[in-house]
């Protein structure tokens, strides 16, 4: 379900893959149930080979990592969050366009 640019994030990684991070970090919170996941994902797998060596990106399921998502107030599939520095800059709920993410993911970097 990754593409080979995409971390799998569980609870036992994601201080260290995310938190810690010195580049921004775009993390899918998704479950196998949910179809716009499923859509997102071609989309998701394109801005890291886009984003490669620029920004990370890591994919939570939420199903085996319910702590996580409870954590950070996931009520709905798929969540996408921007880290940046170790803390939630942007937050996108449902599917969303390449561009927008895109838009997001160059704020991040300035």
């Amino acid at each position: 379900m990754a593409g080979s640019n995409v971390k799998i994030l569980t609870e036992a990684n994601f201080r260290q893959e995310v938190l810690e991070s010195y580049q921004p970090v775009l993390v899918d919170f998704w479950a196998e149930w949910c179809g716009p996941c499923k859509a997102l994902g071609p989309i998701f797998d394109d801005l890291a080979a886009e984003y490669d060596g620029k920004a990370r990106f890591g994919k939570v399921n939420i199903d085996d990592n319910q702590n996580l998502a409870a954590e950070y107030g996931i009520r709905a599939v798929p969540t996408l969050l921007l880290f940046k520095a170790g803390q939630v800059h942007d937050q996108f709920v449902g599917l969303k366009s390449k561009r927008d993410l895109k838009a997001a993911l160059d704020q991040a970097m300035e």
